[in-house]
């Protein structure tokens, strides 16, 4: 392809002029070449404003499992657009969606609704502490759960500044952050059960919840140890810590059930984003009566005046009904477009000398240059040539692919084995033009 970044380079400095950094996110500043701005999508493909095409892998960060501008999903919105925007009131939608996830999610006896995984992480963490009475949680280092100050701790910190790695030291990760949020949370590395095991011995009275990408998706696509999901259930249960599970990439991505269902470990509560609604801004938390009912109860404060907006319940509804319909053909079919590039991208390394690793479950693939056989933890995954990668991710943009930057490619429904298979071919030669 005949690649160029004017129009989104002129673009992109016209709105610096009024958007603080130019763009409404601050991940995006790290996009290779730069900044680059889109007019449509579809399918499997991404359209910039300079003309250039792109099998996309990035998806939205995520949220569109079902690719760009899926018509079943489109038509329920646009119809519900001539019927209701917003009422500040209850809608059928609603009730539809929520009886959707009671079938599906193993841990959904109710559900409440918000517009971002944020949120829906801030609410789980309100709903853990007023049920058991203590103050602390446990998150694991490398997970993500939003960029509120309480949770944006010790994701992606420098393992020169973390601390030993059975003793991590909370990184704060951002500027303008609260102090005393640095106590509220106790950090430990992933999937070390005997860790969580000891700290819930000594500090279980102070801990509300325990958090936990159920797949370490956020830092180098990792799976659980056998056993480990498993431990935490019972570890939480045994000391009354109420298990978060953060499925927010993971829910209806890698099932229908998402990581719950995978391995058969149901939590207290879990938090689900992206994937949930098709592209549209949802985010939920489903769990168990006896924590969601101290919302019921007036216990728990949850509000939100864009909560079970209509036109978003109207999209989500559609999404999860096709993944419903269609879950025994979509299912199998992102399984294998992922196994299929997980392992093309592999051989392409060792082909041009670069030892590289690719993780991940099913749709969602990750690659990293290391010498290392395996990641167990962020440590572990901190110890990779993202320069090279960094590279890799530019060469590949000019020529038509686009994945993220931290090792991530993002699998949609529409991806074709052609799709997988012209990315192999564009990978090699981004490859080669690295490498020399």
């Amino acid at each position: 392809m005949s690649y160029s970044r004017a129009k989104s380079q002129a673009w992109w400095e016209r709105a610096k002029n009024s958007i603080a950094g130019g763009v409404g996110s601050g991940v995006r500043l790290a996009e290779q070449p730069g900044p680059l701005f889109f007019e449509r999508g579809v399918g499997s493909r991404l359209y910039d404003v300079d003309g250039n095409e792109y099998i996309d892998y990035v998806l939205g960060q995520g949220p569109l499992l079902l690719g760009h501008s899926p018509q079943e999903v489109i038509a329920a919105a646009r119809e519900q657009l001539d019927c209701l925007l917003i009422s500040a009131g209850q809608h059928w939608l609603e009730i539809e969606m929520s009886e959707r996830l009671q079938r599906v999610l193993p841990c959904c006896d109710l559900v409440r609704y918000n517009g971002s995984g944020s949120e829906a992480v801030a609410m789980a963490l309100r709903i853990a502490r007023a049920y058991t009475g203590r103050e602390k949680f446990i998150k694991f280092e490398g997970h993500y759960h939003g960029w509120p100050d309480p949770v944006i701790i010790s994701y992606w910190p420098d393992p020169k500044d973390a601390g030993p790695r059975e003793t991590p030291r909370p990184i704060p990760g951002s500027g303008g952050m609260v102090a005393h949020v640095l106590d509220e949370v106790i950090v430990l590395p992933w999937n070390d059960l005997d860790l969580v095991e000891q700290t819930l011995k000594a500090h279980a009275h102070e801990v509300a919840a325990l958090i936990t990408e159920p797949i370490m998706f956020n830092s180098g696509g990792i799976q659980p140890k056998p056993g480990f999901l498993e431990g935490l259930r019972d570890l939480c249960s045994r000391y009354g810590v109420v298990l978060i599970f953060d499925e927010v990439i993971s829910g209806f991505r890698v099932g229908l059930g998402g990581a719950q269902e995978k391995y058969g470990v149901t939590p207290d509560l879990a938090t689900y984003a992206k994937g949930i609604a098709a592209g549209f801004p949802l985010s939920a938390v489903a769990g168990k009566r006896e924590f969601m009912d101290l919302i019921t109860q007036g216990k728990v404060l949850h509000g939100g005046t864009y909560n079970t907006h209509p036109l978003v319940m109207a999209g989500a509804n559609a999404a999860v009904a096709y993944l419903e319909r269609e879950r025994d053909t979509v299912y199998p079919h992102l399984y294998a477009m992922g196994d299929r590039l997980r392992t093309g991208l592999r051989e392409i390394g060792a082909r041009h000398g670069l030892p590289t690793l690719t993780t991940g479950v099913g749709p969602v693939v990750g690659m990293a240059f290391t010498q290392r056989e395996a990641f167990n933890d962020y440590r572990d995954y901190a110890d990779r040539d993202q320069e090279t990668y960094r590279r890799f991710v530019a060469a590949l943009m000019e020529r038509g692919v686009r994945p993220i930057l931290r090792g991530t490619w993002y699998i949609s429904a529409a991806h074709t084995e052609a799709d997988i298979d012209a990315t192999l071919d564009r990978a090699d030669d981004a490859l080669k033009a690295v490498v020399g």
